[in-house]
């Protein structure tokens, strides 16, 4: 013990002094003034350039406010912001680098396509971390810059990376994307805040990656998104991901970081549909998502959990567990399988199966559409398991929208919102083959008249141990062109096994 000690010791007096014989690189040492007005881009490249021609390093910032533009990230070399630094994005687009040429920018939005202009990045490169308790500010970043003007719009930005570690840090204010990562493999994101004005985490085509104990908030877009684009110029899978011990939430932006959690934001149901802040898979699904785990995860003010393949890809072998849910705007469950298929015209549309959901309490639900399961027909959701389940609806839907035909949505964006209000105010199944529902219960706090549960062109069915509170004369359960459906202990529906069914009412 006493060892580590002296270590760590001589390690902070090297930070502190700029030596460079322990591989610390101290930014001030190379002119950096971390005064909050001087422009220290330059001072900040060249001491990563100094750490990395020496074989990399630590380059260490120490107290202070650090203004600069682009910051090229090189192998070996771990950025190191140490309490009360704060690296803060300048308002002067002209000390950014301009979005290189890209590979693909058709089947995207442009900030998936490209990656140079951004705050900090780097490509193609090896063993970089990014860790310390300071802060990455980018207050000069925007939230879209589309080709119109390619101005610097992501506070992190890697492509085409191996062995990242990014951890401890706040970033506030990250742009279109606080962390952009593309094709990047063997990632650790751990222990980060983040109070952004768009996307928290966008992971997209990368593989073994692991995001734990991270604090994410999104008000007007995804908190923490996987996704698997087109921007490589070809498809690849995100895969082997692990999301555990996070929150994700859609407060006003820069009311987590101040502590004030404030909800004042008024949004416009029409467009809007209240906060995001989520975490999703989709909507860019070109390569697809497999073996992915999500794991004790809260979910507060914001848009519910989003499982999407609509552009030709797999979305397979999924487990989330423990996850609990208050004040969510809209679907709590939403998982599609649709035909929006922006991608190469030779692509097939794609295959959403074995996904096992466990372990969710929800409060405060928006009832407009409760929880949405949808295939398309002839391409079904397969192997799906949703069990101990609590969902307690706001309640209030009208009986006019029980008979509603819900159109298939098939090129549409996958967004809950846009199916409008459904005719169950708890769970909408269409379809889907092989569904196992156990243990669930779903309640409202004011009378819906709508039915708990529809089921419609759904291959195999086993409903078990369900309990739903309903108004007194909305039905239990709705059946449309259902077949081989098993069910046990359920409220208002003798137990009962049926082959073949074209409609029942319960």
């Amino acid at each position: 013990m006493k060892f580590l000690i002296t270590l760590f010791a001589c390690a902070v007096f090297f930070m502190a002094n700029g030596q460079s014989a322990t591989g610390f690189y101290n930014v001030k040492e190379s002119g950096a003034k971390g005064d909050g007005t001087t422009l220290d881009t330059k001072a900040i490249n060249k001491t990563i350039e100094d750490a990395a021609a020496r074989g990399g390093g630590t380059v260490y910032f120490p107290s202070g406010n650090y203004l600069s533009g682009s910051v090229h990230l090189k192998s070996n070399i771990c950025l190191y912001l140490d309490q009360g630094a704060v690296l803060i994005a300048t308002a002067d687009s002209s000390e950014f680098d301009k979005p290189e040429i890209s590979v693909n920018d058709t089947y995207q939005d442009y900030g998936h396509s490209h990656w140079h202009n951004s705050f900090i990045w780097g490509e193609k490169l090896h063993d970089v971390s990014i860790i310390g308790t300071g802060m990455i500010w980018g207050k000069g970043l925007v939230r879209s810059g589309g080709k119109g003007n390619g101005k610097p719009n992501k506070a992190i930005a890697l492509l085409l990376c191996h062995n990242v570690i990014i951890k401890d840090i706040t970033i506030n204010h990250g742009g279109w994307f606080a962390i952009l990562a593309t094709g990047v493999d063997n990632l650790s994101i751990d222990n980060l805040k983040v109070d952004t004005n768009r996307d928290g985490f966008d992971i997209d085509c990368c593989k073994n990656v692991r995001i734990s104990n991270c604090t994410v908030n999104s008000p007007f877009d995804d908190a923490i998104c996987l996704k698997s684009s087109f921007g490589l110029g070809y498809a690849k899978a995100t895969e082997n991901v692990t999301i555990t011990n996070c929150q994700v939430s859609g407060y006003d932006e820069g009311t987590l970081l101040d502590g004030t959690f404030r909800r004042n934001k008024k949004y416009n149901d029409s467009t809007d549909n209240g906060p995001t802040g989520r975490i999703k898979f989709g909507t860019e699904s070109n390569g697809g998502f497999k073996n992915i785990t999500i794991s004790n995860c809260v979910f507060d003010h914001c848009r519910g959990l989003a499982l999407e393949t609509v552009d030709g890809a797999l979305l397979e072998d999924v487990t989330i567990n423990n996850i609990t849910m208050r004040n969510i705007v809209n679907a709590p469950i939403f998982i599609r399988l649709g035909a929006r298929m922006r991608g190469p015209d030779t692509i097939a549309i794609g295959q959403c199966r074995r996904i096992i959901i466990s372990n969710v309490v929800a409060w405060n639900v928006d009832s407009k559409y409760g929880s949405i399961v949808s295939g398309l027909p002839g391409h079904d959701i397969e192997d799906l398991q949703l069990s101990n389940i609590r969902i307690y609806y706001k309640g209030g839907g009208p009986k006019d929208s029980v008979n509603r035909i819900v159109p298939e949505y098939e090129k549409d964006y996958p967004e809950p919102m846009r199916w409008k209000t459904m005719p169950s105010y708890g769970f909408f199944f269409r379809h889907v083959k092989n569904l196992k529902l156990h243990d669930v219960q779903i309640h409202f706090m004011q009378d819906d008249f709508r039915p708990p549960f529809i089921l419609d062109n759904v291959n195999g069915a086993i409903l078990y141990d369900i309990q739903a509170q309903k108004s007194a004369d909305a039905p239990y359960l709705m059946l449309r062109n259902v077949q081989e459906i098993d069910i046990q202990k359920m409220t208002g529906v003798k137990d009962i096994n049926l082959k073949q069914i074209d409609k029942k009412i319960f």
